[in-house]
């Protein structure tokens, strides 16, 4: 039988399965990443060093990929500010942050702090005019904000809580919405994602190569341990996998659905942290994830009905 669908209507539910695809793999990935962190930390690579040889192997497979295609990053004014500042919020600062706490916290509490930008990133939205108000909407913030209240107040009232790494962690998922949104709002007209990522990524590597002139941090690696070049290699193609799907995604489901990448990310990340990496389950675990999710839900419901309202230029 004929496809009689409208064009656009056709389109849409095909931007819907890339997007769903994007969004599965890419969170899959990220939630692989902050166990790979935690590996990482138990070999002896410092969370800078990590974050730092990992990126550099990220940006040369996608400037490879991207030389390939013809689609190098552009150099311009307008495109250094756009890698620059991507790259301190949704990249070099965040997971710096991320890494770092990971050894203090646990790999489990970061993957489901990671869930939090869907609320952060629908409130900017909704400050900068990129999305109406729903109360259904406002519900899901309220409710994924109650459940990462209840998971910090079980991790701060533990024994043994490393107050000053929560409060930093939790600061993450705050640069991580930064970036959903103004990554939307400065797209570079006429620029494709798979230009920006390599970009992106090198403007990343930069900042932390200044970061590492700081007295007392340092690039070292652990010498003879070929398990740590292994470590890099292997976060090296999943951060190239992860920001490059970042931009497809964004692209395809804009600012809020992008921000969901954590949640997906939780998903696969807090189990291998359990039961493959021996953590213990975060204390509140059932309750503040049934409170996330049904957050996460509710604040997404309405974006499987039509397309997202802003999305960067193609």
């Amino acid at each position: 039988m004929k496809d009689t669908s409208p064009p656009h209507k056709t389109l849409f539910q095909k931007d819907r399965v890339s997007a769903l695809f994007y969004l599965l793999t890419g969170g899959a990935l990220l939630g692989l990443s902050t166990n790979l962190a935690k590996l990482a930390g138990d070999v002896g690579l410092s969370p800078l060093a990590f974050l730092f040889w990992s990126l550099c192997g990220a940006a040369l497979i996608l400037l490879a990929l991207a030389a390939a295609r013809g689609r190098l990053p552009p150099v311009n004014a307008r495109t250094l500010e756009y890698y620059t500042v991507s790259a301190l919020v949704g990249v070099a600062g965040s997971n710096l942050l991320f890494f770092s706490a990971i050894a203090h916290i646990g790999a489990g509490f970061v993957a489901l702090v990671i869930t939090l930008p869907p609320l952060l990133t629908y409130l900017g939205a909704l400050v900068l005019k990129m999305e109406r108000f729903q109360i259904m909407r406002a519900e899901g913030v309220a409710s994924a904000l109650a459940g990462a209240i209840i998971l910090a107040a079980h991790k701060m009232a533990a024994p043994d809580a490393d107050v000053h790494w929560i409060l930093l962690a939790l600061l993450g998922p705050v640069l991580l919405a930064i970036g959903n949104l103004y990554r939307t709002l400065r797209w570079p007209e006429g620029v494709s994602g798979e230009a920006l990522a390599p970009g992106m990524l090198v403007a990343a590597v930069v900042l932390l190569l200044s970061v590492s002139l700081i007295p007392g941090l340092s690039l070292g690696l652990p010498g003879n341990q070929p398990v740590a070049m292994l470590l890099i290699a292997v976060q090296g193609v999943v951060f190239a996998g992860q920001f490059l799907l970042l931009f497809m995604l964004q692209k395809t489901g804009g600012p809020v659905l992008l921000s969901l990448l954590g949640s997906v990310g939780a998903l696969f990340g807090v189990p291998v942290a359990i039961f493959i990496q021996g953590e213990s389950a975060p204390e509140g675990l059932r309750l503040g994830a049934a409170f996330i999710a049904t957050g996460i839900a509710l604040l997404n419901m309405d974006k499987v009905k039509r397309p997202a309202r802003s999305r960067p230029s193609r």
